[in-house]
């Protein structure tokens, strides 16, 4: 009987301990569960901050002139297109879209293609002072574009660029370099000598190892320093509302045209800028894939 009895007393301490394990198990997978739902809530909390302005934007630029200005705004409307009208067909539109098409691309092949040379001297060559060369670049590019307003405006104005595409396509240029430098020099580093030396063996020149061997190694960094060029020359405003005329204006500085003594126009204000922000967006879109990993490779090289 006593020994049933302590057997029967074992029991429940046995069953007790069989449940300690699972609380530290069930706690830690609590905290998972946790963490996961802030990270999603913080991941939404910022899709709907950044997504609110284009949302904004948008539905400003379809909502009638009178409800584009009502305080508290109507968030239920019936869309109109007369705003991208206006926009359309009541300005200079084609000259001012072919106008920034042509200095964002005309600044997008120079930039990268200058900074593709540079990028190959300074890997190959053994240039004296080419490490302050590249600290300057990197220092030039900290330097804000307001600064350089007056400086370029009266240079330009002396040498006749002022009021030409030409003018603020070599701004851009000019602008874009150091970054290009920097994005295409880490790609090249990672090339391997000997395939130059090969090339070599077999008489290829100078101009053709660069052309034919270098640079489709380095496009995925070249379409990197491409997409930013473009989307700077694309978006830029201060120095092409500095730089140009009526007849030169690119898309950014056409935005300013409809901010007048009346009163700001912003149901085609927002129209102009949902059309300038279309471009870019399909240019970023199409090269995401070379867009990542030029820059997961870029930063693991450099």
């Amino acid at each position: 009987m006593g020994t049933q009895a302590s057997t029967s007393h074992e029991k429940p301490e046995t069953s007790e301990e069989a449940r300690k394990p699972r609380q530290p198990i069930l706690k830690a997978h609590t905290r998972k569960l946790v963490i996961r739902g802030m990270r999603y809530a913080f991941i939404i909390v910022g899709a709907l901050v950044v997504l609110f302005p284009i949302y904004l934007m948008i539905t400003t630029s379809l909502k009638p002139r009178v409800l584009a200005f009502a305080i508290p705004p109507h968030w239920t409307f019936i869309p109109t297109l007369g705003s991208y009208q206006i926009v359309l067909f009541q300005a200079n539109f084609v000259r001012f879209f072919f106008n920034s098409l042509t200095v964002a691309l005309g600044a997008t092949l120079g930039s990268v293609l200058i900074a593709a040379l540079a990028s190959y001297g300074l890997v190959r060559f053994q240039i004296r002072g080419g490490g302050v060369f590249l600290a300057l670049t990197l220092i030039l590019k900290m330097i804000p574009e307001v600064i350089l307003l007056v400086p370029v405006f009266l240079l330009w104005n002396s040498l006749g660029l002022i009021n030409t595409r030409i003018g603020l396509i070599l701004v851009y240029v000019a602008l874009n370099l150091a970054f290009n430098i920097w994005i295409i020099r880490a790609f090249m580093m990672d090339i391997p000598r000997e395939l130059e030396q090969s090339a070599e063996i077999d008489g290829c020149p100078e101009l053709t190892i660069f052309s034919r061997i270098m640079l489709p190694l380095v496009a995925p960094g070249m379409s990197v320093a491409a997409i930013f060029t473009f989307r700077l020359a694309w978006n830029e405003f201060v120095l092409g509302l500095a730089l140009t005329d009526r007849f030169t204006r690119t898309l950014p500085v056409a935005v300013s045209n409809y901010i007048t003594d009346v009163g700001v126009q912003w149901g085609p204000i927002t129209a102009i800028a949902t059309i300038i922000a279309v471009p870019a967006f399909l240019f970023t879109f199409f090269a995401a894939r070379s867009l990542i990993s030029g820059l997961t490779a870029g930063a693991v090289k450099g």
